[in-house]
């Protein structure tokens, strides 16, 4: 699968991989600002952004099309830096290929499987009608009617809102595939040897997906790990702290 990507710097590889949802735009100043030091790649993954749907999808498949994006871009070894569903493939590929991996940067989410968190999110998005939609207005509204006060993701979901070549709403994630895929993405992450590279785990400080309840999980198999938290950030620390983020990041680069 041919994915689309953006590419910003020059110097050693970092790759940044979103989440659930996401797109590469959504990473664009976070990937501006690495570029300072490294070659950047903020890469749209299967069934996200401008890459192409596909009613197939694990993290096989995600962790295969990562490979091959570097196989094709000629990247033998990469940082790699992967949010939530992001998260996930890069410590899946960091376990199958550990000599392509530099440093492993893993945002908001353990190696572990977690109860359905999106059930609403989807029932929100199967009631916006694109066929009948006429408006940005009226899909928030109906995203509303679902999610009520969850500000931040009503506004995360309408990134991904935008008209097509015939002036049709549609949504840039392949919701229906999201779907039918949901529980084969919130599984979690095996393996029978660990990833003894340099990791860090960055943790946003209202968020739960890191907690007490998985550590063991990232101890086992990511020994040498650190943890970064970031103060005032949810599940969207990028988002919601990007200059504490950004610091997490840039100190653990820049140590040998």
């Amino acid at each position: 699968m041919t994915l689309n990507y953006k590419s910003f710097g020059s110097g050693f590889s970092l790759i940044i991989l979103h989440g659930l949802m996401g797109s590469l735009d959504n990473w664009q100043s976070i990937a501006k600002h690495f570029s300072e030091h490294y070659q950047v790649y903020a890469i749209d993954q299967r069934n996200h952004g401008r890459s192409p749907h596909s009613a197939e999808m694990s993290y096989d498949l995600m962790v295969a099309d990562l490979l091959e994006f570097m196989q094709v871009h000629g990247i033998e070894r990469a940082h790699l830096l992967g949010h939530s569903m992001g998260g996930k493939v890069v410590m899946e590929f960091a376990l199958r290929y550990p000599e392509k991996v530099d440093k492993l940067i893993v945002v908001d989410v353990a190696p572990v499987e977690y109860e359905d968190r999106h059930s609403q999110v989807f029932k929100a998005l199967f009631a916006v009608d694109l066929t009948t939609l006429e408006s940005r207005q009226q899909a928030e509204a109906t995203l509303r009617q679902y999610l009520g006060n969850d500000e931040s993701t009503v506004q995360f979901l309408m990134k991904g809102l935008y008209r097509d070549d015939s002036n049709k709403f549609q949504w840039r994630f392949n919701v229906q595939a999201l779907y039918e895929a949901y529980y084969a993405i919130s599984d979690g992450v095996r393996s029978d040897k660990p990833f003894e590279g340099q990791t860090l785990f960055v943790k946003g400080q209202k968020s739960n997906y890191i907690d007490a309840s998985n550590y063991s999980e990232i101890m086992d198999l990511f020994p040498h790990n650190e943890l970064a938290e970031i103060p005032g950030a949810g599940h969207w620390v990028h988002a919601d702290n990007p200059q504490a983020f950004i610091e997490a990041v840039d100190k653990f680069l820049s140590v040998a």
